[in-house]
């Protein structure tokens, strides 16, 4: 991450209550909040623009976020991503096939304000300050 750059986290998730709570959770933090309601709707912004955090549900209607990663990871700019997997169902099978195409971690629905904050603070490198 280049020195004065803004990080930009993307959210890509169905449910317009969860991207409030990222919304709000993010407000105070010196980043670009960029969200998506689906995988359809972020693939043309993911194909020009990297990210230096992607919050990615996996139950999504049409295409899920497993099947929307693996889709991501042919993508070049993609490849690198750092992607945390949010899910309303924790499923062993569902957390080994996110690590094989590169997830750093799982987040577990319902979704926190502090939780959010401190996963940003570890992948995106953001320096925690006093939040109000």
């Amino acid at each position: 991450m280049t020195t004065g750059k803004m990080p930009t986290i993307v959210v890509v998730d169905d449910s317009p209550t969860s991207i409030g709570v990222y919304r709000i959770s993010l407000q105070k933090l010196a980043v670009n909040f960029v969200s998506f309601p689906s995988p359809a709707a972020a693939l043309p912004y993911l194909s020009k623009h990297s990210p230096d955090l992607l919050f990615l549900d996996i139950v999504m209607p049409g295409m899920d976020g497993l099947t929307f990663l693996k889709q991501l990871r042919s993508i070049p700019l993609q490849e690198q991503t750092p992607v945390i997997m949010v899910t309303s169902k924790d499923y062993m099978q569902d957390r080994g096939v996110a690590k094989q195409l590169g997830a750093l971690d799982f987040m577990i629905k319902p979704i926190k304000f502090k939780e959010i904050r401190e996963l940003v603070f570890k992948y995106a490198k953001i320096i925690p300050q006093e939040i109000s």
